[in-house]
Order: C-alpha cells, then structure tokens, then sequence
C-alpha cells in the first residue's frame, strides 16, 4: 500500500465539515483489504444531519493501540488565494497540495500503510489490537464525533489502550513535536450595563465603556499564572469590544467585550470562571458574563506511548522530538479520559491555509515512524 497514492484518494474527497464525500469509503476500503473489521458509526444532534465516522479494528487482544484522526476538513476560503485545485492532490516540486495535506489526512494514509506494512511481517498473531478511529466532525462543533463513538466503544465493551493523534504537530521539520497535552480554552463575552446620556454631560450617564475596559484591564494586567513544566502561562486574549454605536455624541447603555483564554492545567474552566468573576465583581456594576469552554486543559505525563513515539522518531530520522503542549485544542482532549494519548503528524506550517501541502518525502518518513511505532509498542508489550 503506498502512502501517497492513499494521501491522492482521500484529498480528492471534498469532505468539508461535516460532508464525508466518499472519504470513509475510500480508508474502509483500504482497512478492509488488509482484514480490518470497520464500523461506521453516523451520528447526529438536534435532527441536523448525520456525521459519518469510523471505528476499525484488527485483533481481540490487548493492549489495543489506537489512531485517531478525523477525515473532515475546513472549507476552501477564497479559491483566487490558491495556485492548485484544493482538492485535485496535484504533485508539484516534490510537494502533495491540497485541503487535507497537512491535517490531516495524509497522517491517516500514513498510519494505513505503515499498518499494512505491519501486518505484512507479522501477521494478524502480533499480540494484541491495532484500531482507528476516524470522525467527520473534528474541524466543526466536534458533537456527533469521537466523543460518541467512544461512547459507542464503552457501550461495546471495547477498551482503548492508549491513543496516537494523527494531528500535525510538527514546526518546521517532521519529528521535531510531539503533543503530550493541550491546554484549554474559554471564549467568554462580558456585557457590561450602563445608562445612555449626552456626551457632553457625562456625569448624567453611567458609561459601560470606560467600566468594560477597567475590568479588561482587571482580567488582563495581572497575570493568571506563570506556566508549569510543561504548559506555558494562560494567556486572556480580547478579540472584540462592540458598542454598535453609530454616533459619537451618545454614550451608550451597554458595552460588550469578548475573550480567548488558553489556559494550562493549573486551572479548569469553572476555576477559571470563578475567577474571572472575582476581578469584574471587583470593579462592582451591573454586567453579564457567559462562558464556553470548548476543552479542558490535560497533560499525558511523559511516559511509555511518548517514548515510544520519541524511539520510532529516534530510529528513523536520527533527531530528537521536543514534548509540547502548544496549539489548539484537538479530539486527543476527549480521548484522554480514556487512555494515554499523545498527538504526532505532519508539519504544520500550512495547515488552514492556501495552498495547503506536505512533502511526499515526509509522508513516506511519517509512515515510516508510525511503522516503528508499532514495532515498538508491541515489541516491548510482549517483554512487559
């Protein structure tokens, strides 16, 4: 089975969140000749339409090793901004371009044919499982995706040993990352209420404004951590302050602000909450605070999945990977309650972008590294 021409397939699938458009079909096929067996799960929420997603697995013993990635992809954006058809996975210089490239689904062609290389020399008695599981619904509101289906896994009574993310992780070469956790993060919108007035009489108002920005300045001046080993400080973003006013002689009656807080694992969202509150409570006012927390922040201690995964790096590339928190949030964030789980791919340079793409030697290196990640596992598995 060859990488790249698996990496082609699945990119020719235009499947932007949450539309599959044949992609599951085409890693089912390629699982299923290699004596998979292969679930596909759909699931769906509030009578929207389904998202496909996949469980493979071969084997019944344990440890199960499990791959997680997910098939969906961001949309396009502007088509003028591209050089390539985004999703024809046309070669050029030595490069694989198109949405998918980086993340993430050259990543899963890679651990596809680095299985069947695997089993190729081993056969289907290589003491224990080797699984996949594949979600539609990554890149969007991450619902009806693996948290279901490892909620189907429970209900079946399958058990996850422990769990490689597919995500790009790498900086600038491949091999150079390796995820042990994420930090989490918070959108928060604080509204702050006042009373409108003449600009020229402001002592007849109540500004929201200038209270909103004290109390920004409340949450932002002073530091909500100094880092951890392995996590750096939590870092409160404002990305908006709206008023809608459309005049400048009016002081309005509300101001609202909105925030991004990646936070390491010194806090969880209700702490960070809770917090939050106590700074803004500190200014006094009437304002309304909503938060969202779209993952908590987690750390896979170093241990035996991410040596492993350093050891197969070690081996074929001859460099040293860097253990990292850093990034967005990722499914790894859901899987954590279930196993150990650490996240390594691609490069990650262009993922999101224009032009999207991987070197056709890397995707050959990282199935080459998923490879020795196999042997590894279960190599020192069977001396445990």
């Amino acid at each position: 089975m060859d990488p790249l021409e698996l990496s082609q397939a699945l990119i020719r699938c235009p499947s932007v969140t949450p539309t599959d458009a044949g992609a599951l079909d085409v890693l089912q096929g390629a699982l299923t000749g290699i004596g998979f067996t292969c679930h596909r799960l759909p699931f769906a929420s509030d009578g929207g339409a389904a998202v496909e997603n996949l469980y493979a697995r071969i084997g019944e013993d344990a440890p199960n090793l499990c791959f997680a990635g997910h098939t969906d992809v961001v949309p396009v954006g502007d088509p003028a901004q591209w050089s390539v058809d985004p999703f024809g996975a046309e070669i050029r210089d030595g490069r694989l371009y198109g949405r998918g490239a980086s993340d993430m689904k050259t990543a899963i062609a890679a651990f596809t044919a680095a299985t069947a290389r695997f089993l190729g020399a081993h056969g289907p008695a290589f003491g224990g499982s080797i699984s996949l599981l594949i979600t539609g619904d990554e890149e969007g509101d991450a619902v009806n995706g693996t948290l279901k289906v490892l909620d189907w896994l429970k209900h079946e009574g399958q058990v996850i040993d422990a769990c490689l993310v597919g995500e790009p992780t790498n900086t600038e070469t491949l091999g150079d990352t390796i995820k042990i956790g994420r930090r989490g993060s918070m959108n928060a919108a604080l509204t702050v209420h006042g009373s409108s007035g003449h600009a020229a009489y402001p002592q007849l108002a109540d500004n929201p404004i200038h209270r909103l920005i004290t109390m920004l300045t409340a949450i932002i001046d002073t530091p909500l951590d100094d880092g951890t080993e392995h996590f750096s400080a939590s870092q409160p973003v404002v990305t908006s302050i709206d008023v809608g006013n459309p005049v400048t002689n009016v002081i309005p009656a509300t101001a609202t602000a909105k925030l991004n807080i990646r936070f390491n694992d010194l806090h969880s969202g209700a702490s960070l909450d809770a917090l939050l509150r106590q700074r803004v409570d500190a200014i006094g006012g009437d304002y309304d605070l909503t938060v969202r927390i779209s993952g908590e922040a987690f750390l896979t201690a170093p241990g035996p999945l991410s040596a492993t995964i350093a050891a197969a790096i070690k081996a074929v590339t001859g460099g040293t990977a860097e253990f990292s928190t850093s990034g967005g949030t990722s499914d790894a964030r859901f899987i954590k309650d279930h196993c150990p789980v650490a996240e390594f791919g691609m490069i990650n340079d262009t993922a999101h972008k224009a032009d999207e793409n991987a070197a056709v030697s890397d995707i050959g290196t990282l199935s080459e590294i998923y490879q020795a990640v196999l042997e590894l596992f279960f190599t020192n598995h069977t001396k445990a």
